[in-house]
């Protein structure tokens, strides 16, 4: 059975060999993740042509999503690389400071004294230490430890509830851009934006990169922060898509409340027409081990059953010991959860009125390839906007984006429960519907005398311009 919901593994040291990039695409990978909080430049270059290669000696095509680091505050490094806080213990975060030692460490953001008042809970290390600040002296932070344990370099800093100020675009990240677009990455994830304009940035400094290689990426925002809850709105209007990141954002808003936000902001990245990517932990005692706990399982489920687009790997496949087998479990979660996905796609048009005329024919042909019982949705498309809306809703009939455009091909392949296949580029409207009912039976997907649900725009071969939809009996030609 296909499987709908897709595969997002970030690369790294156990994964950047052709052996076992090519087994992870054949496990089901469909977007490689490149993290630039690691690495230089040329580790990310050289892992883009890795993967390129591995994809085209799989006979695929797969997205490549840069990852900006973004401004994750730090501490700074220790004479002995790590030391041991207790409970009660007074400790300095101190922005002036060269080497750390058991009584205070340096800071990688220097306005971080400006951002915090006393009484602010700053949480180290993902949570796991906290501290209160009692005042603030010049550029000391002095705190007092409510929890504490063990301390090692570079550990990130959150304040609890939000609130920092640190731009969500470094010169660090607009440097990696730059790499990115050289090899043509299909989407960058933006870390920490707080609004719409953060995003708006990121793209015009990403498509001022791809300008030299004719190339305009899709754009991600990392929802990690809590003052992006209140502007998730203005957030997906601005970007293609969002990732439910809950590692900082559960630092910044507790545990307890990410469960529920996961599903709000999946059901919102929906109803606005945009993607949803869902991260952090998901596999993370496949790290070590070589089969998921009951409870990652779940995870893995939940998430598909909320209806996000894809499901990610972090260290997993990065730097986890089972990388392909992380992959083959999550597939197969997938494919087990999907089975139980709602179709209401009658309730879903009641009352709705549409705007544009491509969408109108996305929504009817769902409407009538469901009603119909037919084999298969077939959207002839440039840009692939007609198979996106389709794949906002529940069907459980195959959508499949035909398109000349390999960039379109990638873009397509973090969209749920879309498949894509290269269709020769004709202004010949007949000789484009057999070549595409062609594809579909050379791939088994049809047999003679199925019914299909086909749209595409007239004339043929202009982008953005779905105006046609028809039904086609195979073999009819």
């Amino acid at each position: 059975m296909a499987r709908g919901t897709k595969i997002v593994a970030t690369i790294g040291p156990a994964s950047s060999d052709l052996a076992t990039l090519k087994r992870m695409l054949q496990a089901g990978v469909n977007v490689v993740r490149l993290n630039f909080s690691h690495g230089k430049a040329q580790d990310h270059i050289d892992r883009a042509t890795l993967v390129r290669q591995a994809a085209t000696e799989c006979g695929r095509e797969i997205a490549i999503m840069a990852d900006l680091q973004g401004p994750k505050i730090r501490i700074g490094k220790f004479e002995n690389s790590k030391i041991e806080i207790a409970n009660g213990d007074k400790f300095i975060l101190d922005a002036d400071c060269g080497m750390g030692n058991q009584e205070r460490v340096g800071l990688d953001y220097k306005a971080l004294p400006r951002d915090v008042k006393p009484g602010d809970v700053l949480l180290l290390n993902d949570g796991l230490i906290v501290l209160i600040v009692d005042k603030i002296i010049g550029n000391e932070i002095h705190t007092i430890t409510k929890i504490g344990g063990e301390l090692s370099n570079n550990k990130g800093i959150n304040r609890q509830g939000g609130g920092l100020t640190a731009p969500a675009l470094t010169a660090k990240d607009m440097e990696d851009i730059k790499t990115a677009m050289s090899f043509r990455a299909d989407y960058i994830a933006v870390s920490f934006p707080k609004n719409a304009t953060d995003m708006e940035m990121a793209r015009q400094l990403s498509n001022i990169a791809g300008e030299a290689y004719g190339h305009k990426p899709m754009m991600i925002a990392k929802i990690e922060r809590a003052e992006a809850i209140p502007l998730l709105q203005e957030i997906l209007d601005s970007s293609d898509g969002i990732m439910v990141a809950r590692g900082d954002l559960a630092v910044e808003v507790g545990n307890a409340a990410v469960p529920a936000l996961q599903k709000r902001m999946i059901k919102m990245a929906r109803a606005s027409n945009k993607l949803a990517i869902t991260a952090t932990q998901m596999m993370e005692s496949m790290i070590f081990n070589a089969v998921p706990t009951r409870a990652e399982v779940s995870d893995v489920a939940n998430a598909v059953l909320d209806g996000t687009d894809a499901v990610m790997t972090s260290a997993e496949t990065a730097s986890g010991k089972y990388p392909v087998e992380t992959v083959e479990a999550m597939a197969a979660i997938c494919v087990e959860a999907e089975k139980f996905q709602e179709c209401k796609l009658d309730a879903d048009f009641l009352n709705q009125t549409f705007t544009r005329i491509d969408q109108s024919i996305a929504y009817g042909a769902l409407f009538t390839a469901y009603h119909l019982r037919v084999k298969a949705i077939v959207a002839l498309t440039e840009s692939g906007s007609t198979a996106l809306w389709m794949s906002r809703h529940n069907i459980d009939i195959p959508l499949f984006a035909l398109t000349p455009s390999i960039a379109t091909q990638r873009k397509v392949a973090l969209y749920r429960n879309v498949e894509t296949y290269t269709l020769p580029h004709s202004s010949d409207r007949e000789a484009v519907l057999k070549s595409a009912e062609t594809i579909l039976l050379q791939n088994g997907i049809v047999t003679k005398g199925d019914m299909i649900v086909v749209t595409w725009g007239e004339p043929m071969g202009q982008v953005g311009g779905t105006n046609a939809l028809k039904i086609v009996k195979v073999g009819d030609h």
